[in-house]
């Protein structure tokens, strides 16, 4: 695993330098490269003292490494108005570097110290790169909601170490029949329930998507949700029997909290508005079955994660190409796409198909999971299940038939096709989401 880090740490200097083309084959090679290691070993199990992965952290690695090459190839705009460049290119590779450090960390509070440092670059980003002059406010938003809530997970994890003399969470597993008092239980998981979002904690997610670029928008959607998922995955190694008495609460909130969202969703006419909005709806449902702590919640919530990371940053990559036509992300402007971009319309329907969950979608097999999980924990919730499914499937199809269909806008004459550029990018997000369903045991044995 050190040899991916040092393979990260060393792009940095020539990012000054060297082209901004060439910096994105070489991420690229080292995803690759990556992707190999897991399928060439005969385990994944690459245990250390301070950095290891297993399939958990494997599955999320890779995923950061391909969202920020994905990023780099989004973001050409920025290389041709040569906007800080290579500011930016430095921006991305620190913050793909925290990332694979807060997974391969097998120490809490490393995790914790990496966890908290990915916040930096992303919050560069949004101020840096951002569109309006509310990235400001945008940026202290995910700044304050994220340290606020994370200073009690510190305190906890001294306690835990005060506890138990060790933070390796790979010696937790012998551990997990503790019992913790409250405030251990809140701090430790507060955290994470922000920066998943949980509905109540989400305020910061549309303000942030909505201010960044598209390279934010797709590492805060693809990556950097997952990190309270991944987070939240770790600590119910240890805190399973408290889970198992106090979780209902959260289960609760993130199913009615998901329908809210998705009601929220039905009257957007911001593109990535809706689309982050409906990055909290997914999260909601991931959370729920998260919480039930069985295996098919489990199990269900990390192949969601993964799925909802490839579709959710595909959607805001197709959001930036219709802005960056047009000028405006808004619905009333963003109509009747089709007759001017004939040749993007397969696209949204391949990714708004993804986002509702339609098969041979890695989002189906992991919404069919949580579905299953959380209706053989109660089965009251079903119906909150029913409306989640329905209004899910209800703002996506309003997205695609809203900005598709339709009269199209006045000063809009001719007809517009995508770069190629564009099309390798979506189709990088759109294939392994719907490839890696033959591959469903990566999902389901990592318990």
């Amino acid at each position: 695993m050190l040899k991916f880090i040092f393979f990260v740490l060393f792009l940095i200097p020539p990012s000054f330098f060297i082209n901004y083309w060439l910096i994105t084959s070489f991420l690229f090679l080292g995803s690759f490269l990556f992707f190999l290691e897991g399928f060439m070993t005969s385990s994944f199990c690459n245990l250390g003292y301070y950095f290891c992965s297993d399939v958990l952290s494997y599955g999320l690695i890779l995923l950061s490494f391909w969202i920020c090459c994905l990023m780099l190839l989004a973001s050409s705009s920025l290389y041709s108005s040569s906007n800080f460049i290579f500011s930016f290119l430095l921006m991305n590779i620190l913050l793909l570097l925290f990332l694979m450090l807060t997974f391969m960390s097998s120490s809490l509070f490393m995790f914790y110290f990496f966890f908290e440092s990915s916040l930096i670059p992303t919050f560069f980003l949004i101020l840096g790169w951002g569109y309006q002059p509310e990235r400001v406010q945008a940026g202290v938003y995910l700044l304050f909601y994220t340290l606020l809530a994370s200073l009690p997970l510190l305190v906890a994890l001294f306690g835990v170490y005060y506890s138990f003399n060790t933070l390796n969470i790979f010696m937790f597993f012998c551990l997990n029949n503790m019992s913790f008092s409250m405030y251990m239980y809140m701090s430790l998981l507060l955290a994470f329930l922000v920066k998943m979002p949980m509905f109540i904690f989400h305020l910061w997610l549309p303000k942030a998507h909505v201010e960044a670029p598209v390279a934010g928008s797709m590492i805060l959607a693809g990556v950097l949700l997952k990190l309270g998922g991944y987070g939240l995955l770790r600590i119910f190694s240890f805190l399973y029997y408290m889970g198992v008495t106090m979780n209902f609460i959260w289960v609760g909130i993130s199913l009615i909290g998901g329908v809210i969202v998705s009601l929220i969703c039905l009257r957007q006419v911001d593109l990535k508005s809706l689309i982050a909005y409906s990055s909290v709806a997914h999260m909601g449902m991931v959370l729920g079955g998260l919480m039930t702590l069985s295996y098919w919640g489990l199990s269900g919530a990390y192949t969601l994660m993964i799925a909802h990371g490839l579709c959710s940053s595909g959607m805001f990559c197709l959001a930036n190409i219709s802005y960056e036509r047009l000028g405006s992300r808004s619905l009333l402007i963003n109509k009747g796409l089709m007759n001017f971009m004939p040749s993007m319309c397969l696209w949204w329907f391949l990714l708004s198909s993804s986002n509702m969950a339609a098969p041979p979608t890695l989002n189906l097999l992991g919404e069919i999971s949580l579905m299953n999980s959380i209706v053989g924990w109660s089965w009251i919730s079903m119906f909150s299940l029913c409306f989640l499914s329905f209004f899910s499937a209800s703002y996506t199809l309003y997205l695609y038939s809203y900005s598709q269909h339709g009269k199209i806008y006045s000063f809009m004459y001719g007809c517009n096709v995508g770069w190629l550029r564009e099309y390798l990018l979506l189709f990088l997000h759109w294939v392994p989401l719907n490839i890696l369903i033959v591959k469903v045991d990566l999902f389901f044995n990592w318990l």
